[in-house]
């Protein structure tokens, strides 16, 4: 008892504090005047544990801290910035050098002479990044803005303003996709509960808990013990992919790598089968027998072995909305498999809790019935279309070119329209009832379902699809792209002066546009065009880079920015077309051969910009100046972010 109390309370503590961004440095500033010589004071508070990198660190080190000054012009810079303390000096294993770092708290003081009397404000920015023994955080921008010069009462003041970054941005739009993911975590719960291998079985587990019912106290404390041991064993089973049990790259590896995806698309497809009903799917007796016999004991320690029993039982019918959770979390990183399951388990045990404690509202459940086989249709036809996203994986990432945009939006069309034609009742399964009527749910259904067959079906002429644009392959160089055409001709025909693009026989950006797939050849271009380029991390099998590129990147504005002014350089990092011997790189970072492009780019992502997200997006001017930026949906942020390198 007291052990399982124990699990579940680090697991909630664990939730708590993980689903928290980290920010280990915080920054303040101040200043001193005197006459028209200024200290600007930049203070530094570093957690414990953490260290943030000195001013001056050797050539091809991590980022050191950086000041950057909107307009430098408006003073001289006097002498080198003051350090107190002096950094500590230690031999990096990942950069294989001596670095100067600070920890705890650091004091950086720049003294600067104001070339005139009159009131000036001097803004910019502080470039830096933390680190521990374990991780880093992505290179990060804290603004500062410092006015002088000006009326009696403001005078040698400092006005600090909180600022959201380039990185920070990526953090807000992560956590708006958390919540959303949070949600359908919640919703797979429920929806969980009223396949036909669960519903029934609330009166069976509700009966359980009406022996000894006539004690009011310990009923509540064992039907709350029962939804709370449901909720630990789900979240159990996501805590094992959050710590990594299964290592740091199964993220990429179940994203990527043939096997497991088409492991998954083969478990969808047998369940979607067992689900139309041509057979059942069941543990092993022994298993559930085994686990049920220990219910009976009673008391606290029956009521876990009975939510274990639950849990087995249900697993032919909660597998795929577990399997198909997971599988997102992992791809997305951090404690998201915790998550999703907590409140996976937290929506399908509260009805079971809540029934236990309150049993004489079972009375007012619907029946057992027809409608129950009827959910677990609709569940297949929907398994039947999910699970070829894994099929599109392998395609994509490995360069097939078999499951196209078109053939991909032709099976999901027939899938639906036959959903549609079920809901109402032209198509009937074996263990089917009989449809004398349609009922009016079931008419708002075959409406909804035969609208999203029209939207499906105008893909094929070209439109976007944007609200279901991370499911489905992107749109390859001969489709057909709406308002994208005429400026990915002018692309193809400016970039054509820097020669054709390497590995541009198999891999091409999205909605027409024109670019290159190698790091070092996109820059030369750049360089030789004279314009910046736009280096985008990205993932054949990333959801969130295809809803990017089908929404953000369309708009026109956009697109004409990226296809005129831009050299785009589109970097896969789950690519995995072979380097020729020569190409091959040494990782900076474990010192591993590099042998395949996608393995090559994602090692350029960390060492460069210390993070492995996508997609990621970095500016790169003609004179070096970067710019980062994570994933936003916002049309007006990456529009702004693009036109902050035309500046």
């Amino acid at each position: 008892m007291k052990k399982i109390t124990f699990v579940l309370a680090l697991i909630v503590t664990t939730l708590l504090v993980q689903a928290q961004i980290v920010n280990p440095t915080k920054w303040s500033f101040d200043s001193r005047q005197n006459g028209d010589e200024v200290d600007l004071i930049f203070e530094a508070t570093i957690d414990d544990g953490w260290h943030l990198y000195d001013t001056d660190l050797p050539e091809g080190g991590p980022i050191a801290t950086t000041f950057v000054f909107e307009d430098s012009t408006l003073f001289d810079f006097v002498g080198n910035i003051q350090k107190d303390p002096v950094p500590e000096i230690h031999f990096d294993e990942t950069f294989q050098m001596n670095v100067g770092y600070f920890g705890g708290k650091a004091t950086l003081t720049q003294k600067i002479k104001l070339k005139s009397s009159d009131p000036v404000e001097i803004k910019g920015y502080v470039l830096f990044m933390s680190c521990n023994d374990e991780t880093c955080t992505p290179p990060e921008e804290s603004e500062f803005s410092f006015k002088f010069n000006q009326d009696a009462k403001a005078a040698g003041t400092t006005e600090v303003k909180s600022t959201e970054n380039e990185t920070g941005t990526a953090a807000s739009s992560g956590g708006q996709s958390l919540w959303l993911f949070i949600l359908i975590s919640a919703l797979a719960g429920f929806a969980a509960i009223l396949t036909p291998c669960v519903f029934p079985m609330i009166p069976m587990t509700v009966s359980f808990f009406m022996r000894g019912s006539e004690n009011r106290a310990k009923a509540v404390r064992t039907g709350l013990f029962f939804g709370l041991s449901i909720v630990a064993i789900f979240t159990l089973l996501g805590a094992l992919f959050s710590i990594g049990i299964f290592g740091p790259n199964v993220g990429n590896i179940l994203s990527t790598h043939w096997i497991p995806n088409l492991l998954f698309f083969t478990l969808f497809l047998v369940f979607a089968i067992s689900f139309f009903g041509a057979f059942e799917m069941v543990l092993p007796n022994s298993l559930v027998n085994k686990t049920d016999s220990q219910a009976d004991k009673g008391g606290l320690v029956g009521a876990f072995f009975m939510a274990l029993t639950t849990v087995i039982v249900s697993f032919s019918c909660t597998g795929p909305f577990i399997g198909a959770l997971i599988i997102e979390a992992v791809q997305h990183g951090g404690m998201r498999p915790l998550i999703g399951m907590f409140f996976f388990g937290l929506a399908f045990g509260t009805p079971f809790a809540m029934l236990a404690i309150f049993p004489s509202a079972l009375s007012k459940l619907p029946k057992s019935g027809g409608w129950l086989n009827s959910i677990k249709v609709v569940f297949a036809f929907i398994l039947l279309a999910f699970g070829l996203k894994f099929l599109s994986n392998i395609d994509q990432v490995y360069g097939f070119g078999i499951l196209s945009r078109e053939i991909y939006l032709s099976i999901w069309i027939v899938v639906f329209f036959l959903l549609g034609m079920y809901f109402i009742g032209k198509i009937k399964f074996s263990h089917d009832s009989d449809l004398p009527y349609v009922g009016v749910g079931r008419l708002f259904l075959s409406i909804a379902t035969f609208t999203f067959v029209v939207y499906l079906f105008t893909g094929l002429f070209g439109a976007p699809l944007r609200t279901i644009s991370a499911l489905i392959p992107p749109a390859s160089e001969q489709s057909f792209v709406m308002g994208g055409a005429a400026s990915a001709s002018h692309a193809t025909a400016q970039q054509a002066e820097c020669g054709p693009a390497k590995y541009g026989d198999k891999l091409h950006l999205p909605n027409g546009l024109s670019g290159y797939f190698d790091y070092e050849q996109g820059l030369a271009c750049a360089k030789e065009q004279g314009k910046p380029a736009l280096v985008v991390f990205k993932g054949h099998a990333c959801a969130n880079c295809k809803k990017m590129e089908n929404s953000v990147w369309l708009n026109p504005d956009v697109m004409k920015m990226m296809s005129e002014k831009y050299v785009v350089i589109g970097l896969y990092t789950d690519d995995r077309t072979k380097l020729e011997e020569s190409e091959w790189v040494t990782s900076k970072e474990d010192g591993k051969v590099l042998k395949t492009l996608g393995k090559k780019n994602l090692d350029i992502q960390i060492s460069k910009y210390g993070t492995n997200s996508i997609p990621f997006h970095v500016i790169v001017e003609p004179d070096g100046t970067e710019y980062e930026l994570g994933v936003t949906f916002k049309e007006e942020e990456f529009k702004s972010f693009l036109e902050k390198g035309l500046e």
